[in-house]
């Protein structure tokens, strides 16, 4: 965005006021292309206040889409494998992948949010 300064000489440039959006999705395995099998989503820029199960379609299919839409990949989960004897145990989601995206807040209402 571009103002004109008070001189009126030269325009002056806005600072843009930045804030992240993080999405953590979980995956049905290491695979970035795998399904989506659980999400959340936080919003710095307060466009949008969702919460954890308040939807029964993921945001996205795969992690993959995800980057294809524009998100950041900044985590992914290490890779552990299983204590013997423990294979078929039922525990935490792992396979984790945290995305950003970074809006202007002072840009358009409604930017970056889905």
């Amino acid at each position: 965005m571009t103002t004109t300064s008070d001189s009126g000489r030269r325009p002056a440039t806005a600072t843009p006021l930045l804030r992240q959006q993080v999405l953590v999705l979980y995956l049905a395995n290491s695979a970035l292309d795998s399904h989506v099998v659980g999400w959340s989503q936080y919003d710095g820029a307060g466009h949008t206040s969702p919460t954890t199960g308040d939807g029964d379609e993921p945001p996205y299919e795969s992690g993959l889409a995800a980057l294809q839409d524009g998100w950041r990949l900044i985590q992914a989960s290490q890779l552990i494998p299983p204590y013997p004897g423990h294979e078929y145990d039922v525990s935490f989601l792992k396979h984790e992948f945290f995305f950003e995206q970074i809006v202007d807040i002072q840009g358009e209402p409604g930017v970056g949010s889905r």
